[in-house]
């Protein structure tokens, strides 16, 4: 059984920077695309980046191209998120997830995702 668990999520300043984990377990996860994807109150679910597992490729939203940098450390099974120059509007619940089909793309629907983590709160004040 996958399990995601995230964490570093928080209250930050405009401006200030967070790095969200994304710990994985239960699988290999050779070839699995691991993507981070974002709930704002009252809006739908967004894309914010994919990785490949193996190859190292990634896919980013547009909203935050040239800030967020996602990464993974295979030694440690986690996936990381690391995001720059926060901004209000990307105040949400950052949730981990994890598809294991070996796509020869990465996905950037939320129906492409097989196993999600349970989320981590992310508040940027102006």
């Amino acid at each position: 059984q996958v399990q995601l668990v995230e964490s570093g999520g928080g209250l930050v300043q405009a401006g200030d920077s967070l790095r969200l984990s994304c710990a994985a377990s239960g699988r290999t996860f050779s070839n699995y695309g691991m993507g981070w994807f974002r709930q704002a109150p009252g809006k739908e679910r967004e894309f914010v980046a994919a990785i490949n597992w193996s190859t190292g490729n990634t896919l980013y939203g547009d909203s935050v191209k040239d800030r967020f940098i996602i990464s993974r450390d295979s030694a440690k099974n986690t996936v990381f998120l690391q995001m720059n120059s926060l901004k209000p509007e990307d105040t949400a619940v950052y949730s981990c997830a994890a598809d294991p089909l070996g796509r020869a793309h990465l996905g950037d629907t939320s129906a492409e995702y097989f196993y999600w983590g349970q989320g981590t709160q992310v508040t940027v004040s102006s």
